[in-house]
Protein backbone atom coordinates (compact mmCIF):
# COMPACT_ATOMS: atom_id res chain seq x y z
CA UNK A 1 0.00 0.00 0.00
CA UNK A 2 2.95 2.53 1.01
CA UNK A 3 3.85 1.50 -2.66
CA UNK A 4 0.49 2.27 -4.12
CA UNK A 5 0.85 5.68 -2.76
CA UNK A 6 4.30 6.79 -3.47
CA UNK A 7 4.73 6.32 -7.08
CA UNK A 8 0.90 5.88 -7.84
CA UNK A 9 -2.12 8.19 -7.88
CA UNK A 10 -3.86 5.30 -6.01
CA UNK A 11 -7.59 4.97 -5.86
CA UNK A 12 -8.24 1.98 -3.55
CA UNK A 13 -11.51 0.78 -5.92
CA UNK A 14 -9.33 0.88 -9.16
CA UNK A 15 -6.78 -0.62 -8.15
CA UNK A 16 -2.87 -0.61 -9.10
CA UNK A 17 -4.42 -1.00 -12.96
CA UNK A 18 -7.10 2.28 -12.82
CA UNK A 19 -4.20 4.06 -10.98
CA UNK A 20 -1.98 6.68 -12.74
CA UNK A 21 1.62 6.11 -12.27
CA UNK A 22 3.25 9.13 -11.41
CA UNK A 23 6.87 8.21 -11.02
CA UNK A 24 8.81 10.78 -8.44
CA UNK A 25 5.96 13.28 -8.64
CA UNK A 26 5.41 13.06 -4.77
CA UNK A 27 9.39 13.42 -4.09
CA UNK A 28 10.06 16.28 -6.76
CA UNK A 29 6.96 18.19 -5.33
CA UNK A 30 8.35 17.47 -1.42
CA UNK A 31 12.13 18.58 -2.36
CA UNK A 32 10.69 21.72 -4.39
CA UNK A 33 8.76 22.92 -1.45
CA UNK A 34 10.13 25.97 -0.18
CA UNK A 35 9.04 25.41 3.41
CA UNK A 36 10.79 21.96 3.81
CA UNK A 37 14.23 23.25 5.05
CA UNK A 38 12.27 25.10 7.76
CA UNK A 39 10.32 22.06 8.90
CA UNK A 40 12.93 20.34 9.09
CA UNK A 41 15.33 22.84 11.80
CA UNK A 42 11.61 23.13 13.37
CA UNK A 43 11.46 19.38 13.72
CA UNK A 44 15.30 19.30 14.65
CA UNK A 45 15.47 22.49 17.12
CA UNK A 46 11.93 21.21 19.07
CA UNK A 47 13.55 17.82 19.66
CA UNK A 48 17.22 18.57 19.79
CA UNK A 49 16.52 21.39 23.25
CA UNK A 50 14.03 18.32 24.15
CA UNK A 51 16.89 15.89 24.31
CA UNK A 52 19.57 18.30 25.47
CA UNK A 53 17.23 20.02 28.51
CA UNK A 54 14.98 16.71 29.43
CA UNK A 55 17.13 13.38 28.47
CA UNK A 56 19.36 13.94 31.48
CA UNK A 57 16.92 15.03 34.08
CA UNK A 58 15.76 11.45 34.92
CA UNK A 59 18.63 10.11 35.91
CA UNK A 60 19.67 13.29 37.71
CA UNK A 61 16.20 12.78 39.55
CA UNK A 62 16.82 9.10 40.17
CA UNK A 63 20.16 9.36 41.47
CA UNK A 64 18.62 12.74 44.12
CA UNK A 65 16.03 9.97 45.15
CA UNK A 66 18.03 7.25 45.51
CA UNK A 67 20.13 9.54 47.96
CA UNK A 68 16.92 10.27 50.37
CA UNK A 69 17.12 8.22 53.75
CA UNK A 70 13.39 9.12 54.94
CA UNK A 71 11.74 5.99 52.81
CA UNK A 72 8.00 7.92 53.16
CA UNK A 73 9.23 10.79 51.73
CA UNK A 74 11.03 9.06 49.16
CA UNK A 75 8.29 7.10 48.03
CA UNK A 76 5.66 9.95 48.26
CA UNK A 77 8.24 12.35 45.96
CA UNK A 78 8.30 8.89 43.48
CA UNK A 79 4.36 8.43 43.43
CA UNK A 80 3.84 12.59 43.01
CA UNK A 81 6.55 12.69 40.13
CA UNK A 82 4.65 9.71 38.27
CA UNK A 83 1.02 11.10 38.13
CA UNK A 84 1.41 13.51 35.57
CA UNK A 85 2.81 10.76 33.35
CA UNK A 86 -0.98 9.62 33.17
CA UNK A 87 -2.04 13.16 31.90
CA UNK A 88 -3.65 12.78 28.61
CA UNK A 89 -1.72 15.06 26.30
CA UNK A 90 -4.93 17.07 25.56
CA UNK A 91 -5.63 17.51 29.27
CA UNK A 92 -2.14 18.63 29.17
CA UNK A 93 -2.54 21.13 26.57
CA UNK A 94 -5.96 22.41 28.19
CA UNK A 95 -3.71 23.15 31.10
CA UNK A 96 -1.06 25.03 29.49
CA UNK A 97 -3.22 26.82 27.51
CA UNK A 98 -5.57 27.87 30.46
CA UNK A 99 -2.10 28.75 32.15
CA UNK A 100 -0.66 30.43 29.73
CA UNK A 101 -3.46 32.53 28.56
CA UNK A 102 -2.96 36.43 29.26
CA UNK A 103 -5.88 37.32 30.47
CA UNK A 104 -7.29 34.98 32.59
CA UNK A 105 -3.92 32.79 33.45
CA UNK A 106 -1.75 32.23 36.30
CA UNK A 107 0.87 33.90 34.39
CA UNK A 108 -1.17 36.61 33.11
CA UNK A 109 -2.05 37.55 36.55
CA UNK A 110 1.08 37.15 38.38
CA UNK A 111 2.52 39.55 35.58
CA UNK A 112 -0.18 42.15 36.26
CA UNK A 113 0.44 41.89 40.04
CA UNK A 114 4.32 42.50 39.18
CA UNK A 115 3.07 45.43 37.49
CA UNK A 116 4.41 44.09 33.73
CA UNK A 117 2.53 43.35 30.36
CA UNK A 118 1.70 39.77 30.26
CA UNK A 119 3.16 38.03 27.38
CA UNK A 120 0.76 35.51 25.55
CA UNK A 121 3.05 32.55 25.19
CA UNK A 122 1.66 30.58 23.17
CA UNK A 123 1.41 33.39 20.29
CA UNK A 124 5.31 34.17 19.81
CA UNK A 125 6.84 31.99 18.21
CA UNK A 126 9.91 32.45 20.30
CA UNK A 127 8.62 31.12 23.54
CA UNK A 128 7.57 27.60 21.50
CA UNK A 129 10.33 25.95 22.55
CA UNK A 130 10.16 27.03 26.30
CA UNK A 131 6.89 25.75 26.20
CA UNK A 132 7.58 22.51 24.83
CA UNK A 133 10.47 22.12 26.93
CA UNK A 134 8.99 23.14 30.52
CA UNK A 135 5.36 21.77 29.63
CA UNK A 136 7.76 18.02 28.63
CA UNK A 137 9.95 18.24 32.83
CA UNK A 138 6.88 18.36 34.34
CA UNK A 139 5.56 15.29 32.73
CA UNK A 140 7.33 12.80 32.25
CA UNK A 141 10.56 13.61 34.42
CA UNK A 142 9.14 10.83 37.01
CA UNK A 143 8.10 8.43 34.85
CA UNK A 144 11.57 8.20 32.92
CA UNK A 145 13.32 7.91 36.03
CA UNK A 146 11.87 4.75 36.31
CA UNK A 147 14.58 2.84 34.58
CA UNK A 148 17.33 4.79 36.38
CA UNK A 149 16.11 3.59 39.66
CA UNK A 150 16.02 0.12 38.35
CA UNK A 151 19.76 0.35 37.04
CA UNK A 152 20.55 2.12 40.50
CA UNK A 153 19.76 -0.75 42.02
CA UNK A 154 21.35 -3.33 40.05
CA UNK A 155 24.63 -1.52 40.99
CA UNK A 156 27.06 -3.79 43.53
CA UNK A 157 27.00 -2.00 47.07
CA UNK A 158 30.25 -3.87 47.68
CA UNK A 159 31.23 -0.75 45.81
CA UNK A 160 29.87 1.59 47.95
CA UNK A 161 31.46 -0.10 51.04
CA UNK A 162 35.30 -0.33 49.02
CA UNK A 163 34.73 3.83 48.71
CA UNK A 164 33.44 4.72 51.87
CA UNK A 165 37.00 2.56 53.21
CA UNK A 166 39.01 4.55 50.89
CA UNK A 167 37.56 7.82 51.91
CA UNK A 168 34.87 8.53 49.45
CA UNK A 169 31.89 11.11 50.68
CA UNK A 170 28.78 11.12 48.98
CA UNK A 171 29.55 12.92 46.32
CA UNK A 172 32.74 10.78 44.73
CA UNK A 173 31.00 7.98 45.52
CA UNK A 174 28.24 9.34 43.13
CA UNK A 175 30.64 11.03 40.08
CA UNK A 176 32.92 7.72 40.67
CA UNK A 177 30.49 4.85 41.40
CA UNK A 178 26.86 5.25 40.19
CA UNK A 179 27.42 7.37 37.22
CA UNK A 180 29.57 4.85 35.84
CA UNK A 181 26.98 2.16 36.67
CA UNK A 182 24.41 4.32 35.14
CA UNK A 183 26.53 4.68 32.07
CA UNK A 184 25.36 1.77 29.44
CA UNK A 185 21.95 2.37 30.54
CA UNK A 186 21.78 6.06 30.17
CA UNK A 187 24.02 5.58 26.46
CA UNK A 188 21.30 3.03 25.03
CA UNK A 189 18.35 4.92 25.78
CA UNK A 190 20.30 8.12 24.08
CA UNK A 191 20.43 5.99 20.99
CA UNK A 192 16.95 5.26 20.89
CA UNK A 193 15.84 8.63 21.43
CA UNK A 194 17.92 9.96 18.75
CA UNK A 195 15.69 7.71 16.53
CA UNK A 196 12.62 9.15 17.76
CA UNK A 197 13.68 12.10 17.70
CA UNK A 198 11.93 13.33 14.78
CA UNK A 199 8.44 12.17 15.44
CA UNK A 200 8.41 12.50 19.38
CA UNK A 201 5.88 14.76 20.70
CA UNK A 202 3.87 15.26 17.85
CA UNK A 203 0.74 15.67 19.71
CA UNK A 204 1.20 17.89 21.88
CA UNK A 205 3.14 20.37 19.54
CA UNK A 206 0.11 19.51 17.03
CA UNK A 207 -2.47 20.75 19.34
CA UNK A 208 -0.06 23.76 20.68
CA UNK A 209 -0.13 25.23 17.23
CA UNK A 210 -2.28 28.47 16.01
CA UNK A 211 -1.76 30.66 13.12
CA UNK A 212 0.80 32.72 15.22
CA UNK A 213 3.06 30.08 16.01
CA UNK A 214 3.11 28.15 13.44
CA UNK A 215 6.83 29.54 11.85
CA UNK A 216 8.11 28.19 15.10
CA UNK A 217 5.82 25.01 15.73
CA UNK A 218 5.16 23.46 11.77
CA UNK A 219 7.45 20.45 12.12
CA UNK A 220 7.55 17.54 9.61
CA UNK A 221 4.80 14.96 11.71
CA UNK A 222 2.71 17.52 11.84
CA UNK A 223 3.18 18.46 7.93
CA UNK A 224 2.75 14.72 7.21
CA UNK A 225 -0.38 14.86 9.12
CA UNK A 226 -1.94 17.65 7.41
CA UNK A 227 -0.92 16.35 3.91
CA UNK A 228 -2.19 13.37 4.61
CA UNK A 229 -4.99 13.55 7.25
CA UNK A 230 -6.60 16.95 6.61
CA UNK A 231 -5.64 17.63 2.80
CA UNK A 232 -5.54 13.79 2.09
CA UNK A 233 -2.92 13.76 -0.34
CA UNK A 234 -1.79 10.56 0.65
CA UNK A 235 0.47 10.24 -2.03
CA UNK A 236 2.90 13.47 -0.97
CA UNK A 237 1.97 12.53 2.88
CA UNK A 238 3.68 9.44 2.39
CA UNK A 239 6.45 10.40 0.53
CA UNK A 240 7.20 13.24 3.67
CA UNK A 241 6.59 10.46 5.68
CA UNK A 242 9.46 7.96 4.33
CA UNK A 243 11.79 11.12 4.26
CA UNK A 244 11.05 11.90 7.84
CA UNK A 245 11.36 8.06 8.64
CA UNK A 246 14.87 8.11 6.59
CA UNK A 247 16.61 11.08 8.21
CA UNK A 248 15.37 8.69 11.67
CA UNK A 249 17.26 5.58 10.25
CA UNK A 250 20.19 7.71 9.53
CA UNK A 251 20.43 9.53 13.27
CA UNK A 252 19.85 6.00 14.76
CA UNK A 253 23.21 4.37 12.83
CA UNK A 254 25.29 7.84 13.35
CA UNK A 255 24.50 8.06 17.06
CA UNK A 256 25.16 4.35 17.28
CA UNK A 257 28.36 4.30 15.89
CA UNK A 258 29.71 7.87 17.47
CA UNK A 259 28.43 5.75 21.07
CA UNK A 260 30.95 2.74 20.00
CA UNK A 261 33.64 4.76 19.31
CA UNK A 262 33.67 6.79 21.79
CA UNK A 263 32.24 4.52 24.99
CA UNK A 264 32.54 0.97 23.51
CA UNK A 265 28.39 0.84 23.80
CA UNK A 266 26.49 0.14 20.83
CA UNK A 267 22.81 -1.30 20.31
CA UNK A 268 24.76 -3.52 17.70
Amino acid sequence: MVFAHLFFDYKLLRGFEGSKYVGFRWFERLFSNPNLLQYILNTLKLNLSALIFLFPLPMIFAILLNELRNLRFKKTVQTLSYLPHFVSTVVLVSMIMTIASPSLGLLGKWARAAGQTPINYLADPDYFVLVNVVSGAWQSIGWDAVIFMSALAGIDQGLYEAARIDGANRWKQTLHVTLPGLMTTFVLLLIMRVGQMLSVNFEKVYLLQNNLNLSASEMLPTFVYKTGMESRNYGYATAAGLFNSVISLVLVFAANHISRRVTDISLM
